[in-house]
């Protein structure tokens, strides 16, 4: 082969690998293109929509619902620009079968993206719920269906479930008493098992936090102990007198007297019969034949009278020493009390009293 045709075979070969870097570079161009254009188009429709009010709004995702399911709805509430986006980013993050059921706010500046990643972590819409120290299992239950959280009917189902009972280390067939009175912040419909398997770890973590000597107690000493102090909580209405309140119980007890509180009659009328709070006690009512009465019956009642606060709590652990063992209201106003040691001292008490009934 000649010199010449050497050159010109070299030449054709490089004009050759020339022509394809620059399909490879015009290709290369094109899919960067296309790819911002993707983005670009991408990040339109992942823009708010403008339709959600100022106020936001609510959208609930249903137990089992599919990811396409929602994005379905998202796109027809004007929540989202794009159904198809949506899916798509949610097959991107393998988020289909991962969207958590519950109640959602959607801001009127949340993006698609934003809205998904919501969903997906459970950043629920939560509900307040407050329960007052003194609330009984009752009044709990009704609250929750109020604000939301669960029906009246799970709240009372929980409470009474032993078995759940025994799962959370309380030595009693009911969850009375261990309703721990605070403000929480729930899903909507969180249910009752929820609710009160909250309030019961809350009751354990302040009870341990602020009451240490409480872990040397046995379960069955610490519901004795609640038992009383639920009592407490109803009898009480200066805080500083409730550990002398739980010293003239604790005396009466160890003695074998009748704890004659009553709370526990208001109890018996307003929990077990159902009837309205009496506006005052008539003899007839400390005769009601109750196991809670315990004007009939000495010993601490069957289980606690209402869900008591920190205060009663540790007026019951921590009960003054006195000798002690009666008191009586004397000024309605500031709900101070008179304690005395005897019977007769307690009597001419009465001429500067009111006779109480409990809150």
């Amino acid at each position: 082969m000649s010199r010449r045709t050497k050159v010109q075979g070299t030449g054709a070969v490089g004009k050759a690998a020339k022509a394809a870097f620059v399909v490879v570079a015009l290709l290369v161009i094109a899919a960067v293109a296309l790819g911002l254009g993707v983005i670009a188009l991408a990040e339109r429709y992942d823009r708010p929509t403008g339709e959600v009010a100022d106020e936001g709004l609510s959208f609930t995702v249903g137990q089992g619902e599919s990811g396409s399911a929602v994005a379905r709805r998202l796109a027809q509430e004007r929540v989202i620009r794009s159904e198809l986006l949506f899916k798509l980013m949610m097959k991107a993050r393998s988020l289909e079968h991962s969207l958590k059921a519950g109640t959602y706010r959607v801001e009127s500046r949340m993006s698609g993206s934003e809205i998904l990643g919501m969903i997906a972590e459970g950043r629920q819409v939560l509900l307040r719920l407050t329960i007052p120290e003194g609330a009984t299992v009752r009044a709990v239950a009704l609250a929750a269906e109020a604000a939301g959280v669960a029906s009246a009917d799970e709240v009372l189902a929980a409470s009474g479930d032993a078995g759940l009972a025994r799962s959370l280390g309380v030595a009693a067939e009911t969850l009375d008493g261990y309703l721990y009175p605070d403000t929480y912040l729930l899903p909507r419909d969180a249910g009752g098992e929820a609710l009160i398997e909250l309030m019961v770890e809350t009751f354990k973590r302040r009870v341990a936090e602020a009451l240490p000597e409480s872990a040397s107690l046995s379960p069955q000493e610490l519901h004795e102990r609640l038992i009383l102090a639920s009592i407490v909580e109803r009898e009480y209405r200066v805080p500083g007198e409730a550990p002398l309140m739980a010293s003239v119980f604790s005396n009466r007890l160890r003695i074998g007297m009748a704890l004659q509180s009553c709370a526990t009659v208001v109890y018996v009328i307003t929990e077990r019969q159902g009837k309205p709070h009496p506006s005052r006690i008539f003899d007839r009512d400390l005769r009601i034949e109750d196991p809670y009465n315990t004007y009939k019956h000495p010993g601490l009642p069957p289980s606690p009278i209402c869900n008591p606060g920190l205060t009663a709590i540790s007026a019951a652990i921590r009960p003054a020493v006195s000798g002690y063992l009666y008191f009586r209201l004397v000024d309605e106003a500031t709900g101070e009390h008179y304690f005395s040691a005897t019977l007769d001292e307690h009597v001419r008490a009465a001429s500067l009293a009111v006779k109480p009934i409990g809150r």
